[in-house]
């Protein structure tokens, strides 16, 4: 009997991953569609990133980052500020997403201090958003089954509308969605008086899958923020190092937040590595009375290393043009094949992310009930089939919605896209009715 407090029962045990493909200890193989949780930016079995780990470990292992700065962090952190869309960028290096998003939280809150602007306590976020699951994230996410059993240790957040077109709420879609959506961020912001910030995923992931906001949405979001005060925090904690075909999701609609949050594919899965990222205006604004604040394990050195090797290879290679080749390649290939099944209701990406989201009912958008367990029953059937995805669930109401996220490496090449297609359209077989 395992002594380890599982996730899940009787899982394979994985033993060796290479390109974009995992092996289990029963010598069966498993193409990742989905990165494992679209963490794997650069592919399985990169041995010059384990040597970049190791070289920097081989000299030092750890030392406190109150005490001392390294080589690496610096050096990373450099070069990862020319790449993002923020002037001035100050990289804080965390151990996750999770820990990027509760720094941003309170540096969002250390920032309106330090601007004279106490009285700003509440934060805003969208219904179906996904930011982490530490106590302060899990309080801005709006994903329901996720919330309920901690409700009670919640409730500085409120809610604005998902962004889904799919299903999307506005009377007048698909004409003025963003605007209308921003309109509603107002709205809260000017009832409430005394918001910090207001956070949101450039791309929908975990709860909604891959949904892509009308091409109005950032842009009006952003000046309802600029207008009332309000800092805007971007989630590309998914979406960020090349997934959608831009290095950064949000760079799709060229809009500068003031924090930005990113892991997964920051180091790709080879070390825990997280990122808050402020402007150099956010920065200047605490830099005086100072940011309280701090993890054990922040400003690794290891992690920049890794960080580091896997924006060279992402460079070297061409990664973010491949997102958007190999992007549009899976895209085509999922339409054509999986377009006209009857419990396809959506199919959605952009770059290398993409969804497809499954319904009872095409004409009417009807999902399944929950009790069906419809994405489950799918996820285990393309583990059968030597697939790996990532479920998603809820998107539709909170409860009831099914949905699979594809996010392979962003080195995928066009026969593993075709094994990809095929092997999804064989697990949906016994979803037709």
């Amino acid at each position: 009997m395992s002594a380890v407090f599982s996730r899940g029962d009787d899982l394979p045990m994985a033993v060796r991953a290479e390109g974009c493909w995992v092996f289990d200890a029963e010598g069966r193989s498993y193409l990742d569609a989905a990165g494992g949780a679209v963490v794997s930016a650069v592919g399985h079995g990169r041995t010059s990133i384990v040597d970049a780990i190791a070289a920097h470990l081989g000299q030092l292992d750890y030392v406190h980052s109150a005490t001392f700065r390294t080589e690496a962090v610096e050096a990373y952190a450099a070069e990862l500020a020319e790449l993002v869309p923020l002037r001035g960028a100050r990289v804080y290096p965390v151990a996750g997403g999770s820990e990027a998003t509760e720094t941003a939280l309170k540096l969002a809150r250390a920032t309106q201090v330090a601007r004279g602007e106490a009285h700003r306590v509440s934060f805003v976020t969208r219904r179906g958003s996904y930011h982490g699951n530490t106590l302060g994230a899990l309080d801005v996410s709006g994903r329901r089954r996720l919330r309920v059993p901690y409700e009670p240790l919640l409730g500085r957040a409120v809610f604005v509308p998902e962004v889904n077109e799919y299903r999307c709420p506005v009377p007048t879609h698909p004409v003025d969605c963003g605007s209308r959506h921003a309109e509603r961020l107002e709205e809260e912001i000017v009832k409430r008086g005394d918001v910090v910030a207001f956070i949101g995923e450039s791309v929908g992931g975990a709860t909604m899958g891959a949904t892509v906001p009308p091409p109005d949405y950032w842009k009006t979001v952003a000046e309802v923020c600029d207008r009332n005060g309000v800092l805007l925090i971007v989630d590309e904690v998914m979406a960020g190092f090349g997934r959608t075909g831009q290095w950064f999701g949000v760079q799709h609609w060229g809009i500068e937040p003031d924090i930005l949050v990113t892991g997964k594919g920051a180091a790709s899965g080879y070390w825990p590595l997280g990122l808050c990222i402020a402007s150099g205006e956010i920065f200047t604004s605490v830099s005086q009375a100072g940011f309280i604040h701090g993890f054990t394990f922040s400003h690794h050195g290891a992690g920049a290393a890794a960080g580091q090797e896997v924006l060279k290879i992402i460079k070297e290679e061409g990664l973010v043009e491949a997102a958007n080749r190999q992007g549009k390649k899976l895209g085509d290939g999922l339409a054509a094949t999986l377009g006209d099944h009857p419990q396809v209701g959506d199919i959605r990406g952009i770059g290398l992310l993409w969804a497809i989201e499954f319904v009872a009912d095409r004409a009417s958008k009807t999902p399944f009930d929950h009790s069906q367990s419809v994405t489950d029953q799918v996820v285990k059937l393309a583990l059968d089939h030597g697939l790996l995805l990532y479920p998603v669930r809820g998107g539709a109401d909170g409860i009831n919605g099914d949905a699979v996220l594809l996010g392979p490496p962003l080195t995928i090449n066009d026969e593993e896209i075709s094994q990809v297609v095929d092997r999804l359209a064989s697990s949906l077989t016994p979803l037709r009715t």
